[in-house]
């Protein structure tokens, strides 16, 4: 009987992937994020349509870990500092939006006759955007480190803290609610949130004593370090739950904990594809869980609360950006990213209903807006400029007649990195320190811990990737770098293709750099391909070397000093 229940849970889930794969595609086709297919995909598996999906206990408990694994890497993301650098813009138009989107989505959703608690959640389920499909949607459109890119990423980064706030009110409120009345639910709350200052504190410490000499030591091997931030994450998430704030907030405190780190990059990139995975069986059940029936009385209040936000939130900020001196121009296309909301809009009310404050028809209505938003915004950023050119003439009055912000330079970014270069051998630190006394600003790359500390302590900025992982080269400053330069080890395989180099060529090609791109080699058949490759600058260490050092003996010439030190710190070699 056991067996043949496992036979049939298999067969389930069996179908729920090939269905998602089906309606995924479907998606793409359409132009849509995943998450629209998601939706969808439960909806076409829930009671309403096909009603395939009946292991609820294992669909939520693949659902629950998914949301622990995003907060992970939300947590993991979560940069402060770029805040800091892009100065108030980021800082008031993010706290603006919120702010405009709550108080004007309360009034909304109570004129359509919501009641009060209600109105409160669905209002703030509605201030926040989907970071994931924004980051891709820009990174596809080679716009990620335009201004309006960046500026977009930190007012992101806002309401992501907003978010936090948001969850930590929510579990706060959710255990004072369980608890008795008066004095004992008074005493719930302080319990829960003294259990949450002294997870805190030893994330704190964590981060301060532990962090970066265990992740080094586990990065060692590439797959024990993935299997040991899923395992962290989902423990954080555990300890959460059980002192009683939640295993969100459990999971991003976890990814938190390795931001600071040099090998945060590296770990995204390799569990995005896993968040994606499981997050299909939250979106699954989500979808599920929906009665279309039900669903009928919604689509007015869902489409009136739609058009709000993808109306009114682009031109709070587009006001807001104006009125700071940012053109026009600018503000309408970072005004376009807050143009629908996000997962954390539906996981944010699917914890209302957990705890009882809002029913499921109003998870429902949220999902109704998020599946409107999310479909109309995606065109309406991917076709963004088009969009300025019809709107433009009457816009003037969102900008000054002299826009100081972008005039006087404040808005230009930090200088960015001159060249990229992976790998940090001692041929490529050689590469390095010569760029560097040149005046260059070098940003290495290399899988090897010991490497990116030797090249740390060196004084340059590193970060500790797989150059052959088109996910982790997507969260590289590609765009404004003017050289990428290949300087690793060459595997003699007896293929010319057969080696990491023409992966890099390759993915860097397909995700738009349009920079030089120079590849050291040591063979001339390898040369050859990696030229055929379309490589700018082929280098070959020997060849150069003998070359430079027959014309110094001919002009008697001594080499100058400049000493690299080996990686392992054996010895020293010139350069």
């Amino acid at each position: 009987m056991t067996d043949a229940i496992e036979g049939y849970i298999f067969y389930e889930i069996a179908a729920l992937l090939v269905l998602a794969a089906g309606v995924g595609f479907v998606g793409l086709l359409l132009r849509q994020p995943l998450i629209v297919s998601f939706i969808a995909v439960g909806i076409l598996a829930g009671p309403s349509v096909l009603d395939i999906a009946h292991s609820d206990e294992q669909i939520d408990l693949l659902a629950e870990l998914g949301i622990a694994v995003l907060l992970f890497l939300v947590g993991l993301k979560l940069d402060f500092n770029l805040v800091r650098t892009l100065g108030p813009v980021a800082l008031v138009t993010g706290l603006g939006q919120v702010a405009f989107t709550t108080v004007f989505g309360f009034l909304i959703a109570l004129a359509l006759g919501l009641d009060a608690l209600t109105a409160i959640y669905v209002a703030i389920a509605l201030t926040f955007s989907s970071t994931i499909i924004i980051v891709k949607l820009l990174s596809d459109k080679r716009e990620i480190d335009a201004l309006h890119g960046r500026i977009a990423l930190g007012f992101l980064i806002v309401q992501d803290i907003v978010v936090v706030v948001a969850m930590i009110a929510l579990s706060a409120i959710g255990v004072g609610g369980a608890a008795a009345e008066g004095d004992a639910a008074l005493a719930e709350v302080l319990r829960v949130l003294g259990y949450g200052v002294a997870m805190l504190g030893f994330v704190v410490l964590f981060i301060r004593y532990v962090a970066n000499p265990l992740v080094e030591r586990l990065s060692r091997a590439p797959e024990l370090l993935v299997s040991f931030a899923i395992g962290w994450a989902a423990l954080l998430a555990a300890v959460g739950h059980y002192l009683g704030f939640g295993k969100e907030l459990g999971g991003l405190l976890a990814g938190v904990s390795l931001a600071s780190t040099p090998f945060r990059e590296a770990i995204a990139a390799r569990l995005a594809s896993l968040r994606d995975f499981l997050l299909l069986f939250f979106f699954i059940a989500l979808g599920a869980s929906l009665d279309l029936s039900v669903l009928g009385a919604s689509v007015v209040p869902a489409i009136v609360l739609s058009l709000f936000v993808l109306i009114g939130n682009p031109l709070i900020v587009l006001a807001i950006m104006g009125a700071m001196g940012y053109r026009k121009r600018t503000g309408f296309l970072a005004g376009l990213t807050v143009a629908q909301i996000s997962e954390f809009s539906l996981i944010f009310m699917a914890m209302g209903v957990a705890i009882g404050h809002v029913a499921d028809e109003a998870l429902g209505l949220v999902t109704l807006v998020g599946l409107v938003t999310i479909a109309a915004s995606t065109y309406m950023i991917t076709y963004s400029h088009q969009l300025y050119g019809l709107f433009e003439p009457v816009l003037g009055v969102f900008e000054r007649r002299r826009p100081r912000a972008e005039e006087d330079g404040s808005a230009e970014p930090a200088r960015a990195h001159d060249v990229i270069l992976f790998g940090l051998g001692r041929y490529g630190l050689g590469i390095a320190s010569a760029l560097r006394d040149s005046g260059k600003r070098i940003l290495g790359v290399d899988f090897s811990p010991e490497a990116v500390r030797h090249a740390r302590a060196q004084g340059f900025d590193v970060v500790f990737g797989d150059a052959t992982d088109p996910e982790f080269l997507g969260h590289l400053p590609l765009a404004r770098a003017e050289w990428l330069v290949m300087a690793v080890p060459e595997h003699d395989t007896g293929l010319t293709h057969d080696d990491a180099r023409h992966s890099l060529l390759k993915a860097v090609r397909d995700l738009g750099y349009d920079g030089k791109i120079a590849v050291a080699a040591h063979r001339d058949a390898t040369a050859e391909a990696l030229k055929s490759d379309r490589a700018d600058l082929v280098l070959m260490p020997y060849r150069d070397a003998a070359f430079a050092a027959a014309r110094m003996i001919a002009v008697g010439v001594q080499a100058p000093e400049h000493p690299v030190e080996d990686p392992e710190g054996q010895k020293e070699l010139p350069a």
